[in-house]
């Protein structure tokens, strides 16, 4: 299913954000394929010395935006299978900041980070593989809005390239 197919009715506008750095040529599998790789080898390319780094005192370390990109990719795969499977009940939102402390990130390796992020991706391909295209257009709601399953991985693709976006810019 590709990315062109997705209706703004789909999602709230504040995930426009992510969802329109993807193409509108990608199609689910292979953007999770290729952003896999994509994460993988960026967050490897960083030196050691800043993956604890914080570019203002309030900030996340880049190991907690790694986290960060775990988490978020748990809680819109839960939320893709429920949409997907027409779960009608309305899904809570999520405060990304309280899950920063508890995540203890900074006391992980980069590889347990890597290999987190890598078994979670590949269960979130499985997943996406096991659903029928017409069920990804299933519709929900999460966090007060109306989401579809599909958007909710469309959203994943484009949430890692922003926060890599971002720690280009204000990390290294």
């Amino acid at each position: 299913m590709k990315k062109g197919t997705l209706k703004i009715t789909e999602y709230n506008e504040y995930f426009a954000r992510y969802i329109n750095k993807v193409s509108n040529n990608t199609k689910l599998i292979p953007g999770f394929k290729e952003d896999k790789k994509m994460v993988i080898d960026f967050f490897s390319s960083i030196p050691k010395e800043k993956l604890e780094y914080r570019y203002q005192p309030e900030k996340w370390t880049i190991k907690e935006m790694l986290q960060h990109i775990v988490d978020t990719e748990r809680i819109f795969m839960y939320r893709l299978l429920r949409i997907a499977r027409k779960d009608t009940t309305a899904l809570a939102g999520y405060e990304q900041d309280d899950y920063v402390d508890p995540s203890e990130a900074n006391q992980k390796s980069l590889e347990e980070l890597i290999n987190e992020f890598t078994i979670t991706r590949l269960y979130s391909i499985n997943l996406i593989n096991s659903i029928s295209d017409e069920n990804l257009k299933n519709l929900g709601t999460a966090s007060g809005s109306t989401i579809s399953a599909r958007a909710c991985a469309f959203i994943l693709l484009g949430h890692s390239i922003w926060h890599i976006e971002v720690i280009k810019e204000r990390y290294l």
